[in-house]
C-alpha cells in the first residue's frame, strides 16, 4: 500500500464523504433497500451533524445526478438575495462576514426533500434516522472536527453569540479536543421534529418562524417569504462540454461550475499526457489554463444561455488557448470581481458527497454554510447554525455578481458528472471556494490524461490559484519544478503537503463493461468512501 488509501470498490453499491461517520448513513440505507437517491440524502443529514461547521438544515447547494434511464439533470436547492436586503448599507465585505444580516433563506432540507420525492424509495423520516441519532446520542470528535471547531472559536469569540455557539458545541468551554463526544440533542429534536411534521415545519412552519424571529430580534432582515421561496428547487439541463473522450455535466448558473468546463476546453487544445507528469509543462500549463478560465468567469458572471454558449465555443476557446500557449505571464483575479486590493475572501466551508448503486442510479451533491459555521449564529433551542451566504455575494455595484434585493446569487459550488457514450463514469465534487473549480480540473487531468486511478487522483498534489500570480502549491511537487514554475511568473508560495486550501474531494467512478464502481476521498479531510 505504500502509506496510500485502499482503493474501495464495489459491485453493489459505493458511497463518498467527507466523514466517515456520514458515509457510514449512507451505506445504511443501501443496505435496507434504498438507492442512490437515499444514500445521497441521508448523509447529506448526517454531515450537518458530525461536520456542523460545513452545512446543515440552514445551507444551500446543487446536485447533479442520473436517475435510471433518464438523462443527467441538476438540482438548485439555493436561496437568492433577502427581499428586504438593505441595499447601500454595507461598503466592505468584511460586514456581511458574521451576524443575522448575512443570511439567505435555506435551500438544502427542500432539496433533499425533492431528491427523495423524484427518485428515492425511502421516507424523509427514515433517511433523517442516522443523523437524528448522531445528534442524540452524540459522536466522538475526530481530527478536523476539533480542528474546524477550535478555529471557529477563535473567531467567533468577540461577538454577542458566542455563548450559545460555545454552549452547544463545547459545553461552554470555548473549545474542544480529539476523543471528546458532541452531543446535540437540540438539533436531534429539531430533524425529529421535521421527520414527524415534514418540511412544512422550517418552510413556513413553527421552526421557519422561530429563526425569523430570532434573526429580527438580532437585527436581521430574513423574512418568512424569503425561507419559503427556499422550497423552490428546480430541475435543470446541466452545462456540458467535451474533454478528451468525456461529456461533462455541472449546474449551469447561477452555478459557476462553467469556469471547470471553460478550464477543460482550454485544456482540450494541448497534449497533456505527452508531458511530465507533475513536470514544468504539465503543471504551467494547466495553472495557466485555470487563471484564464477565472478571469472569463469573473468578467461574465450570471451568463445566459446564449452568452454562456458563445464563451464555451470554439472563437473564444481559440483565443484563450493562444494566450494559455504565449509564455508570458497571467497576472488576473481568481476570486471576485474588483476585490479591493488587500483584502482576501475567508475560507468557504463547503462538503461535497457522492453516491452510485447498481441500478445505474449516481448523485454527487454539493451544499454548505458558506463560511466555517455559517453566520457564527446557533438558534437557541433548535442546534442550527445559519449560513452567511450573502458573504459571498459582491457589494460594488458594478461587479457582475453584486447584491440586489429579492436577486439571484451565485454559487461556486459545482457538483459534477461525467459520461463517456452517454454512459456515466466519474462523478467529481469538492468544497473550496472559488477554489473548487480548480480543484476539479487538477484531478480530472491526473485521472484522465495520465491515467491515475480514483483516489491516487485525488491524492495527488494540488494548487489553489490566488488573485494576481500567487500560486499555494503543496510541496510534495519537486522544488526544482516550482522554481521553474516561479520563473516563468508563478508566485509561488509552497504550502505544507497536505492543505485543505486546496479543497477535499470526493468521487466515484464508474466501469460500465464490469458494473464495478470505485470510492474515492480525499485525505486532506476526513473523507471517507465504503462500498455495498
Amino acid at each position: 500500500m505504500n502509506g496510500k488509501r485502499p482503493t474501495i470498490a464495489s459491485l453493489h453499491g459505493v458511497v463518498a464523504a467527507a466523514h466517515p461517520m456520514a458515509a457510514q448513513a449512507g451505506i445504511r440505507m443501501l443496505h435496507e433497500g434504498g438507492n442512490a437517491f437515499d444514500a445521497a440524502v441521508a448523509m447529506a443529514a448526517a454531515i450537518g451533524v458530525v461536520e456542523p461547521f460545513m452545512s446543515g438544515l440552514f445551507g444551500n447547494g446543487m446536485a447533479t445526478v442520473r436517475a435510471k434511464g433518464q438523462p443527467i439533470r441538476s438540482l438548485q436547492f439555493r436561496a437568492g438575495v433577502p427581499r428586504n436586503f438593505p441595499l447601500g448599507r454595507y461598503s466592505t465585505r468584511e460586514d456581511m462576514h458574521r451576524g443575522p444580516m448575512a443570511t439567505t433563506g435555506p435551500g438544502n432540507l427542500a432539496g433533499w426533500a425533492e431528491l427523495l420525492r423524484s427518485h428515492g424509495r425511502k421516507s424523509l423520516a427514515e433517511v433523517l434516522a442516522p443523523a437524528i441519532k448522531l445528534a442524540q446520542e452524540g459522536f466522538v470528535l475526530i481530527s478536523y472536527n476539533a480542528y474546524g471547531c477550535n478555529s471557529a472559536a477563535q473567531d467567533l469569540a468577540k461577538y454577542p453569540f458566542f455563548d450559545e455557539w460555545s454552549r452547544v458545541h463545547t459545553g461552554g468551554v470555548g473549545e474542544v479536543r480529539e476523543g471528546e463526544i458532541l452531543r446535540q440533542p437540540a438539533l436531534a429534536d429539531t430533524l425529529n421534529a421535521i421527520a414527524g411534521h415534514g418540511i412544512g415545519h422550517l418552510y413556513g412552519g413553527k421552526l421557519g418562524q422561530r429563526i425569523v424571529d430570532f434573526l429580527a430580534q438580532s437585527g436581521g432582515c430574513l423574512s418568512m417569504a424569503d425561507i419559503e421561496d427556499a422550497q423552490h428547487t428546480p430541475w435543470i439541463a446541466p452545462s456540458v462540454a467535451r474533454y478528451r473522450d468525456l461529456e461533462v455535466h455541472v449546474p449551469p448558473p447561477p452555478s459557476q461550475g462553467f469556469q471547470f468546463l471553460l478550464g477543460l476546453r482550454i485544456l482540450d487544445g494541448f497534449r497533456l499526457a505527452g508531458m511530465a507528469h507533475h513536470g514544468v509543462e504539465h503543471l504551467d500549463t494547466v495553472w495557466r489554463a485555470i487563471r484564464l478560465a477565472a478571469g472569463a468567469r469573473i468578467q461574465a458572471g450570471n451568463p445566459s444561455p446564449d452568452a454562456l454558449a458563445d464563451l464555451l465555443g470554439e472563437a473564444s476557446v481559440a483565443s484563450l488557448r493562444e494566450r494559455c500557449a504565449d509564455g508570458m505571464a497571467i497576472d488576473g483575479p481568481t476570486e471576485q470581481w474588483l476585490a479591493p486590493k488587500g483584502e482576501r475572501l475567508r475560507g468557504q466551508h463547503t462538503t461535497s458527497i457522492s453516491a452510485a448503486d447498481n441500478e445505474g442510479n449516481i448523485v454527487c451533491l454539493t451544499h454548505s454554510l458558506g463560511a466555517m459555521y455559517g453566520n457564527g449564529m446557533v438558534v437557541p433551542g433548535t442546534g442550527v447554525c445559519l449560513n452567511n451566504g450573502l458573504y459571498w455575494g459582491e457589494l460594488d455595484p458594478r461587479g457582475p455578481n453584486h447584491l440586489i434585493p429579492g436577486g439571484a446569487l451565485m454559487s461556486s459550488v459545482s457538483p459534477s458528472l461525467s459520461t463517456r457514450n452517454g454512459v456515466p463514469v466519474l462523478a467529481l465534487g469538492t468544497p473550496g471556494s472559488y477554489g473548487i473549480a480548480q480543484t476539479q480540473t487538477q484531478a480530472l487531468v491526473h485521472h484522465i490524461d495520465f491515467g491515475l486511478g480514483l483516489q491516487d487522483a485525488i491524492e495527488a498534489p494540488r494548487a489553489r490559484l490566488w488573485d494576481g500570480r500567487r500560486v499555494q502549491a503543496e510541496n510534495r511537487i519537486d522544488v526544482d519544478v516550482l522554481d521553474a514554475l516561479q520563473a516563468r511568473g508563478h508566485d509561488i508560495d509552497a504550502a505544507a503537503g497536505w492543505t485543505v486550501a486546496v479543497g477535499g474531494m470526493q468521487g466515484i467512478a464508474i466501469v460500465p463493461e464490469t458494473g464495478v464502481m470505485i470510492g474515492g476521498a480525499d485525505p486532506r479531510r476526513e473523507g471517507y468512501a465504503m462500498g455495498a
